[in-house]
């Protein structure tokens, strides 16, 4: 599981259920494990509650803007 936070505000936007190796270009919302709450979403666009900028919403995943957010954990090998 990796814990996603904003890079700006370091708050805890959610957790994640990663498999396979390499970097987190998409969050798959079937894998969320856990919505920390501190996300908002305006037309596609997902804004942490500080107005950083996290993701785009594509349907059934977000795809993730590489420099706006952190996580740390373990991502599951398969």
């Amino acid at each position: 599981m990796l814990v996603l936070r904003c890079a700006a505000c370091r708050k805890k936007l959610w957790r994640y259920n990663k498999i396979g190796k390499g970097e987190v270009l998409r969050c798959h919302k079937a894998k969320i494990d856990r919505d920390y709450g501190n996300c908002s979403t305006d037309g596609d666009k997902i804004h942490c509650i500080c107005g950083n900028t996290i993701g785009i919403d594509k349907g059934s995943y977000y795809k993730m803007i590489g420099k706006a957010f952190t996580y740390s954990g373990k991502k599951r090998n398969a």
